[in-house]
C-alpha cells in the first residue's frame, strides 16, 4: 500500500514557530512531527510515500530528499495554494493509480501502534474504506464522524451549532479506494473557500461505500494546531521511551525515570535529570541543573549553571546559560536567554492560560502555560516573561525588562 501525507498547510496558528519552518517540521521528543509519520509508516512497511507539500516546501525537500535514509521512497507534488484537504488528496491520482492507499493529515502526531491499528482492521474487516476517529472534548474544532455500529455515517465539519452530532473527531488517518477521487470531483467549495474531505467522504458514502471507523485512544494521538499542542503532543510521545544513555555523564549527575540521551551530550556534575526526558546529540547540561519531566532539548543546546527546566520543548542550538527558568514552553532555535530570565507558567488567579491566536485571545485549558519563543530571540539579564506570552523570531528584550503582551518579530523591547 502506499501513503499520501498532506504537508502542505501554512501553520499560521502556530507562529512564531512557523516563522522559518513549516509546521511539520517542528520538534517532538527531538524529532520533527513530519519524520515520526514517516518513520511510523515505514515501520508498518509502506515504503512509497509521496508528500503534499506547499509552503515552505524546499525546507521539508531539504530534509527528507528522497527518504532512502528514512528508509522509504518519497515522492513530492505542490499544492499551489491553499485550496482543501480533498484538493489535496485529488493530486494524488496518479501516484496511486487504481489502488487503496493511505492518506495522513501532516500535522498531527500519532503513536506507531495507532497506525498498525487502521491497517490491521481495514485487512481484517475487509472494508472498503476506513478513517480514524478520536473523542475529543472541543468537536467544535474538528470534522465530527456520525457512527452507526462501527460504520461511519455522516460527516460534519466543525459542528459549532450542532451538539447532537458527537464527539467523535476525524483523526487525519484514512485508507480509500480509488473511488475517492469520483467524489473528490464533485466538491464544491466550503464556506471556508476550501475543498474539504469531509464533504468527499459524505459523497462516497451516499454512493454506498462503506467507511469503518477505527476509534483511536486520545492518549495515542493529537492534533498540533496551536502552539500548546505541541506541548501534549509531546507528552505523549516521551510517555514511550525507553532509558538509553549513550552520552557522557559526570560523577555526582543523577538520572530518575526514563531518559533517552544521544551520543554527544554531555551532562556536568550535580545535574537532576527527571524522565522522560529527551536530549539530543551535543547537548550540554549543567553543572547543577534540574530538568523535569516531559522535557525535550534539541541538538546543540546549552543549560548552564543552576537552571531549572519544566515541560517544555528547547530547540537546536538555544543558550538558556544561568540562573534561569523555563516551565511549559516552547523555545525555538538559536535563541540566548541572558542570566536570570525567568519564563512563568501560571496566573495568580489559577485561571486557563489565554493567548493570543491570530488575533483572536484563545483560552489554552491548560493551568500551566509558558511562553512561545520563535528562533533568534535574545533576552538580557532578569528578564520575566508572563504566561501566554508569544516573542517572535529575531527579537530582542532587554535586560530587566518584563514582557507581558506579545512581541512582534524583529521587535527591540526597551
Amino acid at each position: 500500500m502506499k501513503a499520501v501525507i498532506l504537508a502542505a498547510g501554512e501553520g499560521i496558528r502556530l507562529r512564531p514557530l512557523t516563522d522559518n519552518r513549516p509546521k511539520q517540521l517542528i520538534p517532538i521528543a527531538g524529532t520533527p512531527i513530519l519524520e515520526h509519520q514517516i518513520r511510523s509508516l515505514a515501520a508498518c512497511g509502506i515504503s512509497e510515500i509521496l508528500l503534499i507539500v506547499g509552503t515552505k516546501k524546499d525546507s521539508i525537500q531539504n530534509y527528507f530528499g528522497e527518504g532512502r535514509s528514512f528508509g522509504v521512497r518519497l515522492s513530492y507534488t505542490v499544492q499551489p495554494a491553499v485550496l482543501g484537504t480533498a484538493h489535496a488528496i485529488g493530486m494524488a491520482r496518479d501516484f496511486v493509480h487504481d489502488e487503496k492507499f493511505l492518506v495522513l493529515y501532516g500535522d498531527i502526531y500519532v503513536r506507531d501502534d495507532a497506525f498498525k491499528r487502521v491497517l490491521e482492521s481495514f485487512e481484517v474487516d475487509g472494508s472498503v474504506a476506513s478513517m480514524t476517529v478520536v473523542p475529543v472534548s472541543a468537536p467544535q474544532f474538528f470534522g465530527i464522524a456520525k457512527i452507526e455500529q462501527g460504520y461511519v455515517k455522516s460527516l460534519v465539519e466543525k459542528p459549532s451549532s450542532m451538539p447532537s452530532v458527537g464527539n467523535l473527531a476525524n483523526a487525519g488517518v484514512f485508507v480509500f479506494p480509488p473511488r475517492i477521487f469520483e467524489a473528490i470531483g464533485k466538491t464544491s467549495k466550503s464556506e471556508r473557500g476550501e475543498f474539504e474531505i469531509t464533504q468527499s467522504l459524505n459523497l462516497l458514502i451516499e454512493g454506498g461505500v462503506q467507511v469503518r471507523a477505527v476509534e483511536l485512544e486520545p492518549g495515542t494521538w493529537k492534533d498540533i494546531g496551536r502552539p500548546w499542542d505541541l506541548l501534549e503532543a509531546n507528552e505523549i510521545a516521551l510517555r514511550n521511551i525507553e532509558s538509553s544513555v549513550q552520552g557522557e555523564v559526570e560523577d555526582g549527575a543523577h538520572f530518575s525515570g526514563p531518559v533517552l540521551m544521544e551520543k554527544g551530550a554531555f551532562i556536568r556534575s550535580g545535574s537532576y535529570i527527571e524522565g522522560p526526558v529527551c536530549i539530543s546529540a551535543e547537548a550540554e547540561i549543567g553543572p547543577n541543573c534540574y530538568i523535569r519531566p516531559f522535557t525535550s532539548s534539541g541538538k546543540n543546546v546549552r543549560i548552564g549553571n543552576g537552571c531549572e527546566i519544566k515541560n517544555s520543548i528547547v530547540m537546536n542550538d538555544t543558550k538558556i546559560p544561568h540562573l534561569s527558568y523555563v516551565g511549559d514552553s516552547v523555545i525555538g532555535e538559536r535563541c540566548n536567554l541572558g542570566a536570570g530570565t525567568v519564563i512563568a507558567n501560571l496566573r495568580f488567579d489559577e485561571e486557563p492560560v489565554k493567548m493570543m491566536i491570530s488575533g483572536s485571545l484563545v483560552s489554552s485549558g491548560r493551568r500551566k502555560l509558558g511562553a512561545i519563543l520563535g528562533d533568534d530571540v535574545q533576552t538580557g539579564i532578569n528578564v520575566s516573561i508572563m504566561p501566554g506570552v508569544k516573542i517572535g523570531s529575531s527579537s530582542f528584550i532587554a535586560p530587566s525588562m518584563t514582557v507581558a503582551r506579545d512581541v512582534s518579530p524583529n521587535s527591540r523591547v526597551v
